[in-house]
């Protein structure tokens, strides 16, 4: 059993749908605190031409929060006006709006609102992983960082981790050995795609750019592009 543990994002990067893809059983870590000017409500996509930062309003925003108490704070309506000037043309701009106005009238609390953001994604693609939520798993919520990591793995049973290749320098293999948990690194390919709106292809974005420009069966493509890395 593999596992994959993040914290919510609205609309992230394609490395976070490969992770999901990856494993057996995705974890939202919903119950750690927010991180503000983090990218948890924010993301980018291309306007004329260029790289153009989106955000997501909300209220209560506090890291002495936690992610599922935060709420959402935003009408949606300058977010759909931007994605309707810049991606109207794309061959997916249909479907994926469709998509992003049932998701952003969906929830209240910004971790409800990411999680279903994701589910929507998964359940669109064709992706079966199965997807929990971390304040519902029975667990010592007073451990912190790796060891809240591995009492989660160990309490779903999982015999691997996979983690995104930033926290290479935050988890020690041997604390992961120990309770018999391979801990696994997973490092995204940018592969190219064309992008309508962009003469230079631009990596990176939010999955928002890819769902605009490709179909489900890029897309899947797309997501299997990464390598696995063992600590």
């Amino acid at each position: 059993m593999t596992i994959g543990i993040m914290q919510p994002y609205f609309m992230p990067y394609i490395g976070y749908f490969q992770l999901i893809k990856a494993v057996d059983r995705f974890v939202i870590l919903d119950d750690v605190n927010f991180i503000t000017r983090g990218w948890a409500n924010r993301n980018q996509i291309i306007v004329n031409g260029a790289k153009h930062r989106f955000s997501i309003r909300l209220c209560r925003q506090s890291q002495n929060r936690l992610f599922n108490e935060i709420v959402i704070a935003d009408d949606f309506h300058r977010f759909f006006e931007t994605l309707r000037h810049s991606y109207g043309k794309a061959p997916y701009y249909t479907p994926t709006i469709e998509m992003l106005k049932s998701i952003c009238s969906s929830a209240t609390l910004f971790s409800d609102f990411a999680t279903n953001a994701v589910k929507s994604i998964c359940h669109y693609l064709s992706i079966d992983t199965e997807i929990l939520i971390s304040s519902q798993i029975d667990k010592d919520n007073n451990l912190r960082q790796s060891k809240r990591i591995i009492d989660i793995c160990r309490r779903l049973n999982a015999d691997a981790y996979i983690n995104p290749i930033g926290g290479q320098e935050l988890y020690d293999k041997d604390d992961f050995s120990r309770h018999n948990i391979k801990l696994k690194f997973i490092k995204p390919e940018f592969t190219p795609y064309p992008q309508i709106n962009s003469s230079q292809f631009i990596a990176g974005l939010s999955i928002i750019d890819i769902l605009m420009n490709c179909d489900k069966h890029q897309i899947n493509e797309l997501l299997n592009n990464y390598t696995l890395i063992e600590a």
